[in-house]
């Protein structure tokens, strides 16, 4: 069965978001100020499946209008072009808005970095600090053992020769 943009736009969407396009569907609802870029890939989604139902319906009807062995008359002309240029405009639509959430994913791939940035400078202070030893507060911490002296580790007896 071949793939429809439908398919391609959801297929995308969950990729990106890393979730099935059913939970991304209920936070886009739920929480839609908590990432705008899911709310407008959901609202493109919703708009390109009406355009790819129109084109399976065009499609349909364009198939159905001529049939083998015969010869269509006059006024049937009209309805084959009339469907042949729905279908046209209808892909044309969901082409537009397939690009659309291609750019709202590209979006939102330009902006990870930024939203990760502060959370990686985060984690290599937290690694940074682990090895640090914890004190109480207000407590002073007490000085390194002595195993970390630098110095010769044998005691030198005599010059060397």
């Amino acid at each position: 069965m071949p793939t429809t943009m439908l398919d391609q736009a959801t297929a995308m969407i969950e990729n990106a978001w890393g979730q099935p396009i059913e939970a991304l569907e209920v936070l886009g609802v739920r929480r839609p100020s908590d990432d705008p870029l899911l709310r407008c890939a959901m609202h493109t989604r919703t708009a390109l499946a009406i355009t790819d139902n129109a084109v399976t319906v065009h499609q349909d009807r364009l198939h159905a209008l001529p049939r083998h062995g015969y010869v269509p008359d006059f006024y049937e002309l009209d309805r084959i072009t009339e469907a042949a240029v729905s279908l046209r405009v209808a892909h044309a639509e969901s082409r537009a808005y397939l690009q659309a959430i291609r750019r709202v994913v590209e979006a939102r791939e330009a902006a990870a970095p930024e939203v990760e940035a502060p959370a990686v400078r985060l984690a290599q202070a937290a690694v940074a600090r682990s090895g640090q030893t914890r004190h109480a507060p207000g407590a002073v911490p007490e000085p390194s053992s002595s195993a970390a002296v630098v110095g010769p580790s044998a005691p030198t007896t005599g010059p060397r020769r």
